[in-house]
C-alpha cells in the first residue's frame, strides 16, 4: 500500500495523488488551492462499483443511517454518473417513479417541494425587514432633524455639524452591522444554527425599532438604530446562506436572489409607509421609523416552521437530522440520499484542505488560504460594487435629492415611492436570467448602463429648475425622474440581486458564515460611509457632481468585476471549490487574452464565426447551463434507445442461431 504523505505549507494540508488513488478516488487529483487547468471534477468519478458500495455502507454505519444503506448506495451511484442513472442495473436499479423525479430536475426545474418554497418565503420576509429598515429614515429625514434641533434653516449658512449628525443618525444601522452584527453571525450560527440566528436577529429588528420611534434626542436614536444594525448584520449574513444551502443548484441563484427582490419590496413598502404617514404632523417621523416592525413579527413567528440547513447539520455531524431535513426539501428519499452523500464526499475534501478551525483561524483564512482568499476577493468586489454603483444615494436620500431638485415634500415622497416600485418590479426578470445567463454576465451587462443613466441624470441638473417667470420647469423634474428610474431598471436585475446571492455561495462550508459576514460588513460599512458623507457631498458638489462621480465609479466597478469575479451559476456549492481553486492570475490572463478579444470580435466587429475557448473544463458529467443539460438528457435517451435496439437485435440473432443449432 502506498504510504500517505502530507505536505504542509502556509497552514494548508494537501494530500498527494498516491494517497488519493489508494483511497479509491482515482489518480486524477485536482489541487483545490491551485487548479491551474481549471478542471471541475466529480469526486466520485472513477471509483470502482464495489469500492463505492463499501464506502457508502461504512458511511451509513458511522453516521447512524444503517437503515437507509440501500437508498444511500443508489443515491451514490446517481451522484457518480448523473446522466446515466437509468442504466443502473441489478439490486440498485431505479424505479420508474425515481427516474421520473430525476428527469424532472432537468425538464421541470421549478417543480420543488412546498417546504422549500416555504423556506424561501420566510427568507423573503427577512429581506423585506431589511429593506423597510433601510427606508424608514428616508422619509423621517424630512422632519426628525427639526425635532432634535439639528436642521439647518433654509437660507442659513452651511452647518457641517448638523449635516454630520444627521448622516451619523442615518448611518447607525450600517455601523452596527459592519462593526458588530455581521461578525456576530459566525458565533451565532455556530451555536444556534441558521434558524436560531435568524430568530435572534429578528428580535433585534423589533425592539430597537420601537425604541427609535420613542427617542427624544439624536444620540438616543443613534443608539437604538445602532442596535438595529446588530440584527440587520446577523440577518443579512445568514438568510442568503440559509436559502443557498437549502436550494438545488439549478435554481439556487433565482431562489437566493429573492433576498434582493424582497429587500426591494421592503423598500417599496417603506416608501409607501413614508408617503401614507408623512402628513401626520410632528409624529410622522416616529411612525415612519416604527413601521419597520411590521414584517419582523411574522419572520420571528415563522422561522422555526422551516427545516434547518442540512449542510449546517452535517457540519455538526448530525447526519440523521440532515437526512431528515433533506427529505423535506426534496421529493424523494433517493434525491435526499444522493445530495447527502455527494455533499459529504465534498466536505471531506474541504476538510483535508482547510482542517479544523476556530473563529480567528477562519478569519485569517479569508486572506491566507488560496481557495478562500479568491472567494473573499470576488465577494468583496461584488459587495463594494453595490456601493460604487450609486444605488444608496437614491435609496437613502431620494426624498432629499428630489426636494433639492425643486419637488414639494409630497411630490418627493411620491417620486421615492415610484423608485421603490420600479426597484421591486424590475427585479423579477432576474428570476429567469440569474441562472440562465449567470451572475457575472448580468453584472457586466448592467454596469455600463447604470453609468450612462446616472451621468445623464446628473447633466439634467444643468436644465434650469424654474422658468424666467419663476414657475417650475416640468422638463427639469421629469427628465431627472426618468433617468433615475432608468438607472433603477438596470440596477434591479443586475447588481441588485447578485452580491448577496454570490457571496452566500462563494465560500466553502467551513468559512461560509465568516466569509458572508465579511462580505456583508464590507457592503454595509461603505453604506455607512456614504450615508454619513453624502449630505456633505451634495452641499459641496451639488447633484450634478454627485451623479457624475458615481457614473465614474460604475465604470471602475465594471472593470473590477471583469478581472476578479468568476462565474458561479449552475454548479453545486461544493463544486465551486474547483472554480475558486483557479489562481487569480490564470483567471485574469484568460479574461484579458481570450474573453475580451472574443467580445470585441463578436459584438463590436460582429464576426459571427468568433469562438471563445471555455476556461473551465467540466469532468464526470455536468454542463453549466440549462439548455445543454436538456440537450444532453435527450442525447442520452437516444443513445440508450440505440443500445437497447442493438441489444435486442443481438438477442434475436442469438436465438435464431440457437434454434438453427437445435434443428440441425
Amino acid at each position: 500500500m502506498a504510504e500517505t504523505s502530507e505536505k504542509k505549507a502556509d497552514g494548508i494540508i494537501e494530500f498527494n495523488s498516491a494517497d488519493h488513488s489508494e483511497s479509491g478516488h482515482g489518480s486524477d487529483h485536482i489541487d483545490l488551492n491551485s487548479n491551474l487547468e481549471a478542471r471541475i471534477k466529480n469526486p466520485l468519478k472513477g471509483i470502482p462499483h464495489a469500492k463505492l458500495m463499501s464506502d457508502v455502507a461504512l458511511f451509513a454505519q458511522e453516521k447512524g443511517l444503517v437503515e437507509y444503506t440501500e437508498v444511500l448506495q443508489k443515491g451514490a451511484l446517481v451522484a457518480q454518473d448523473p446522466h446515466n442513472y437509468e442504466d443502473i442495473q441489478d439490486s440498485h436499479k431505479l424505479t420508474d417513479e425515481e427516474v421520473t423525479l430525476l428527469r424532472n430536475e432537468v425538464l421541470h426545474k421549478w417543480s420543488q417541494p412546498l417546504v422549500l418554497y416555504l423556506t424561501i418565503f420566510v427568507c423573503s420576509i427577512g429581506a423585506a425587514v431589511q429593506g423597510w429598515d433601510q427606508t424608514g429614515s428616508n422619509g423621517a429625514n424630512l422632519s426628525f432633524p427639526k425635532e432634535f434641533g439639528i436642521a439647518t434653516p433654509e437660507g442659513a449658512p452651511f452647518n457641517v455639524y448638523n449635516e454630520m449628525v444627521v448622516g451619523l443618525a442615518n448611518a447607525a444601522p450600517y455601523l452596527g452591522s459592519a462593526f458588530v452584527g455581521c461578525w456576530l453571525s459566525d458565533p451565532l450560527n455556530n451555536f444556534f444554527g441558521r434558524r436560531g440566528t435568524i430568530a435572534i436577529a429578528a428580535v433585534f429588528c423589533i425592539i430597537p425599532v420601537i425604541g427609535s420611534a420613542l427617542t427624544h434626542s439624536w444620540w438616543e436614536m443613534f443608539i437604538c438604530r445602532f442596535l438595529l444594525g446588530l440584527g440587520m448584520g446577523a440577518k443579512g449574513a445568514t438568510v442568503p446562506i440559509y436559502a443557498a444551502e437549502n436550494s438545488p443548484a439549478a435554481i439556487r441563484g433565482a431562489l437566493v436572489m429573492s433576498w434582493q427582490m424582497w429587500t426591494a419590496f421592503g423598500i417599496m413598502l417603506g416608501n409607501a409607509a413614508n408617503l401614507a404617514l408623512g402628513g401626520l404632523g410632528k409624529i410622522a417621523w416616529r411612525l415612519q421609523l416604527g413601521s419597520a416592525i411590521v414584517p419582523a413579527l411574522p419572520l420571528l413567528a415563522m422561522i422555526y416552521f422551516c427545516p434547518e440547513s442540512p449542510r449546517w447539520l452535517m457540519k455538526k455531524n448530525r447526519y440523521v437530522d440532515a437526512f431528515a431535513s433533506l427529505k423535506k426539501l426534496r421529493f424523494s428519499d433517493l434525491q435526499a440520499a444522493r445530495d447527502l452523500y455527494f455533499i459529504h464526499v465534498q466536505l471531506e475534501i474541504e476538510e483535508k484542505i482547510i482542517g479544523h478551525t476556530n473563529f480567528f483561524t477562519r478569519f485569517t483564512g479569508l486572506f491566507s488560504t488560496p481557495r478562500v482568499r479568491r472567494a473573499t476577493l470576488a465577494s468583496f468586489t461584488v459587495m463594494i460594487a453595490q456601493q460604487m454603483c450609486g444605488i444608496n444615494i437614491i435609496a437613502f436620500y431620494s426624498s432629499t435629492i428630489f426636494v433639492e431638485a425643486g419637488f414639494t415634500t409630497q411630490q418627493a415622497l411620491l417620486a421615492s415611492l415610484g423608485f421603490g416600485i420600479i426597484n421591486f418590479v424590475f427585479a423579477f426578470p432576474a428570476f429567469w436570467t440569474i441562472d440562465r445567463f449567470g451572475r457575472r454576465t448580468l453584472l457586466l451587462l448592467t454596469f455600463p448602463n447604470m453609468a450612462w443613466t446616472l451621468l445623464v441624470a446628473g447633466l439634467c441638473n444643468l436644465i434650469p429648475a424654474k422658468h424666467e417667470d419663476g414657475t417650475v420647469n416640468d422638463a427639469h423634474l421629469a427628465l431627472i425622474i426618468l433617468f433615475i428610474y432608468l438607472f433603477a431598471m438596470f440596477y434591479s436585475p443586475g447588481e441588485g440581486p447578485v452580491p448577496f446571492t454570490y457571496s452566500a455561495e462563494a465560500f466553502p462550508l467551513s468559512h461560509r458564515e465568516i466569509g458572508m459576514g465579511f462580505a456583508v460588513a464590507t457592503c454595509l460599512f461603505w453604506a455607512a460611509v456614504l450615508t454619513m458623507f453624502l449630505p456633505l457631498m451634495l452641499k459641496s458638489m451639488g447633484s450634478l457632481g454627485v451623479f457624475c462621480f458615481y457614473a465614474g465609479t460604475n465604470v471602475i466597478a465594471n472593470v473590477m468585476i471583469f478581472l476578479f469575479v468568476p462565474e458561479t451559476a449552475e454548479r453545486t456549492l461544493e463544486e465551486l471549490d474547483y472554480v475558486f481553486a483557479v489562481p487569480t492570475s490564470t483567471f485574469i490572463n484568460y479574461q484579458c487574452s481570450k474573453a475580451f478579444p472574443w467580445f470585441i470580435k463578436r459584438w463590436v466587429l460582429f464576426q459571427k464565426d468568433a469562438i471563445l475557448e471555455p476556461l473551465y473544463k467540466f469532468e464526470g458529467g455536468g454542463r453549466n447551463n440549462e439548455s445543454s443539460r436538456i440537450a444532453e438528457l435527450h442525447a442520452n435517451d437516444e443513445a440508450r434507445l440505440q443500445r437497447n435496439n442493438e441489444k435486442k437485435k443481438n438477442n434475436e440473432t442469438l436465438e435464431r442461431v440457437n434454434d438453427s443449432d437445435k434443428a440441425s
